[in-house]
């Protein structure tokens, strides 16, 4: 956060923008915040995204770079690491690590600041950034922007301060120099030092190639390719250097060359001279672009890795492009696997394998030794905009080598980026789990005057048919213009896509079916697991207490809620709303042990005498009572204490999800206790009141009240439309999730009394 921190300070009124010219950001979420817990954040939010992008014109002296950690960044999608800012503003850029030269590594939320391969470029960038004369970092944004492209974007193998297009001198000594009539060149410098050169005449390559390709794995910063103009025989006599445009790749250096742009040369020169005595090898060929370029469609998403798109590569050229069309979503993902078969034993240079993303700098590298099979995970940060081209599958493939590339769809790799663009959803749909499985315990209660089984119930929340249906048929009216006029937006995800990118809108609701499934696993396993902690608690606080046999234990008497309530009103208004919520709702926990520990002490009771019904005021028979005619205590009461426990056992994880949700704003009160003993802006306080009355009133309800009171109907009906619509309103904004519980819990509050 700190990235968008330092974008933030533009925003205050008296900050001079001249203040600051340079931000280096790593792993920050400018586009949107990973979960949006409270209001205030997605406020700071939109006004830093209003000043950036309004008054881009102002900032374009600030030069920002923004890194992201790429897929091993669980915390921080990268996709959220792009900056928003107007299409065109060249002082803006936004990366992924992978895509680094000389880093080429996904880095985790926490180790993108020590990498040290992302440490030594940003490193390098800054020494590069002083200016000679002020010894301070420069002003000029050309500077910057040159510098940051040269260490962050594309790295040419040479040092920045080499001038561009220069004359240069080469030797002339003719031993020195060798012409090369043929296609292609391979060399292997010998152990002992010597000066070499290899001549190429582009008089007779023009009309039948387009291209010039070159790699070395000699990644020392030097010179290496050189354009003739004018030549003596064999020398060359006057040459510029064009090494400049090299690009490194993880196992060597690359120089592509078009012949277009080479009319005012005659030659080029290659340099594979090894003075100090290290060897390396050399590769160049002329190349066709077209015959080198191949194209295949990616199988459907729902393919489940059946279907299979293949395409070989029967040149056998150094560098190939597959153009992977139809893929240009986030929820797509891909395994491609590239086999080789080369002819004969000898050694070769690796293969490299780059995933290149035109819209957005995400490449990502891939080295593997010939022959082999290698697989590569293929997958996207953003989606394609209108007017992007196709990714690129970039093949530097070994001489007389076949490759086939195969692409299947890849579904635990869909999985994950269904997880990792919305799983935010994923605690909306935990609640509405829950809030059913509560109305399932009121409605049984209602129609028996008994709860099901807790495990049970929360099995039973799982009912996507209940709630997707009405989610997706409310999202058809919202996207209507009639309704949009008098009706809240609806949530979608997070915004990702660059400017004037395709919209992706329909793949969410696709996805809620198993974001449903997903919500109701955590849903079930963590009610679970309250279950299992409420039974060791018990267990430890057994002693502590004296045994008890009533279903009142643990209880409140209305003058100590009434007590109780206002205490913690006034210390949530005066320090933290959460804190007064965290409160009541150990509270209501102590309740479900003390229901434990007298559900344990009955059981284990081996006098309890066989339920009696006592008669009712009408002549039917009723069970509800304790105590058998025989003054005996009965199994009744036993089956009372366990119709309790079922209940409070339901409801403690509802009632929980608004203290996980006020979390943060707890952890931000308690280490900043030292400043000032109020939280303020305080996200809880408004609904802190109405939940800690809940709490309190609940503590006290059980079974009998609630089926007894007049309000349940009413009640009954109820969490099945909150859930639909905390679905729909809920997904991106995950503080309305307790106004949602607070409007379920207050009438299942007063049932408790009335």
């Amino acid at each position: 956060m700190g990235g968008v921190v330092a974008r933030a300070l533009f925003t205050l009124p008296r900050f001079h923008p001249h203040l600051v010219s340079l931000i280096i950001t790593q792993a920050s979420p400018h586009v949107a915040p990973v979960l949006a817990l409270d209001p205030y954040l997605l406020d700071f939010y939109g006004a830093v995204r209003q000043k950036w992008v309004k008054q881009a014109s102002r900032l374009r002296n600030v030069t920002v770079l923004s890194v992201g950690g790429g897929y091993r960044d669980y915390q921080v999608r990268s996709g959220l690491t792009s900056l928003p800012c107007p299409p065109g503003d060249v002082s803006k850029l936004s990366l992924v690590v992978t895509a680094v030269p000389r880093t080429w590594v996904s880095t985790d939320h926490l180790s993108i600041v020590w990498c040290k391969e992302l440490v030594l470029a940003t490193v390098r960038a800054f020494f590069d950034l002083v200016d000679a004369d002020t010894r301070q970092f420069t002003d000029d944004p050309e500077r910057k922007l040159t510098v940051l492209k040269h260490h962050f974007i594309r790295h040419p193998g040479r040092m920045l301060r080499d001038a561009q297009d220069s004359p240069v001198s080469i030797s002339d000594v003719p031993e020195a120099w060798t012409e090369v009539n043929t296609l292609r060149l391979s060399y292997s410098t010998p152990k002992e030092g010597q000066l070499k050169y290899f001549l190429f005449a582009l008089s007779s390559r023009r009309k039948a190639y387009s291209h010039f390709y070159c790699r070395s794995n000699s990644l020392e910063m030097s010179s290496w390719v050189f354009g003739c103009q004018h030549a003596n025989g064999s020398t060359c006599a006057r040459a510029v250097d064009l090494s400049l445009g090299t690009e490194l790749l993880p196992p060597y250096k690359v120089l592509v060359l078009s012949l277009s742009d080479l009319s005012s040369f005659t030659h080029l020169a290659v340099s594979a001279s090894n003075l100090n005595g290290k060897q390396f090898t050399v590769e160049c060929e002329w190349q066709r672009e077209a015959s080198q370029t191949l194209s295949v469609s990616v199988p459907h998403v729902l393919s489940f890795g059946v279907t299979v798109s293949d395409v070989t590569v029967n040149s056998s050229g150094l560098l190939h492009n597959i153009q992977l069309l139809h893929f240009h979503q986030v929820y797509q993902a891909f395994r491609i696997t590239v086999a080789s078969q080369c002819r004969g034993t000898r050694d070769r240079l690796p293969s490299a394998y780059r995933m290149r993303v035109s819209w957005f700098r995400e490449d990502s590298f891939t080295t593997a030794s010939t022959p082999s099979a290698a697989d590569i995970p293929a997958m996207l940060h953003t989606s394609r905009p209108d007017d992007a081209s196709a990714v690129l599958l970039q093949l530097h493939t070994a001489p007389n080598c076949q490759y086939k590339v195969s692409v299947r769809t890849s579904f635990p790799k869909v999985l994950g980026q269904a997880l990792r663009f919305c799983g935010p959803m994923v605690p909306v749909y935990t609640a509405v789990t829950l809030l059913l499985a509560c109305g399932g315990q009121l409605s049984s209660i209602l129609t028996s005057g008994r709860p099901a089984d807790m495990m049970q119930a929360a099995g039973r929340g799982l009912q996507p048919h209940k709630v997707n249906l009405p989610v997706y048929l409310l999202h058809i009216l919202l996207s209507c213009s009639c309704f949009q006029d008098f009706l809240p937006p609806e949530d979608t995800i997070a915004p990702t896509l660059p400017e004037g990118a395709e919209s992706a809108a329909e793949w969410p609701h696709l996805l809620s079916p198993l974001l449903y499934v997903l919500g109701a696993a955590v849903a079930f396993w963590g009610s679970a697991l309250l279950r299992v902690l409420v039974r060791l608690v018990s267990l430890v606080l057994a002693p502590l207490h004296r045994p008890s046999v009533s279903r009142t234990c643990g209880t409140l008497r209305r003058r100590t809620q009434l007590l109780l309530g206002l205490v913690l009103m006034v210390t949530g208004w005066m320090s933290c709303g959460a804190l007064a919520i965290l409160a009541s709702s150990l509270l209501h926990l102590y309740r479900v042990v003390r229901l434990q520990m007298t559900e344990r002490s009955l059981s284990h009771m081996l006098n309890l005498a066989p339920r009696r019904p006592k008669p009712a005021a009408n002549g039917a028979a009723d069970g509800s009572g304790e105590r058998s005619g025989a003054g005996l205590l009965s199994e009744g009461a036993l089956q009372e204490v366990r119709d309790d426990l079922q209940l409070h056992l339901s409801l403690a994880p509802l009632l929980l999800l608004p203290v996980a949700l006020g979390a943060p704003s707890l952890i931000h009160w308690t280490r900043n206790l030292r400043f000032c003993a109020r939280l303020d802006p305080d996200p809880c306080r408004l609904h802190a009141a109405p939940l800690v009355f809940c709490y309190l009133l609940l503590i006290n309800g059980d079974t009998l009240t609630l089926s007894n009171s007049r309000l349940l109907p009413a009640v009954t009906c109820l969490p099945l439309p909150l859930a639909v619509t905390m679905a729909t309103f809920s997904s991106l904004h995950l503080y309305r999730l307790a106004y949602f519980l607070s409007a379920a819990l207050v009438p299942l509050a007063f049932c408790c009394v009335l």
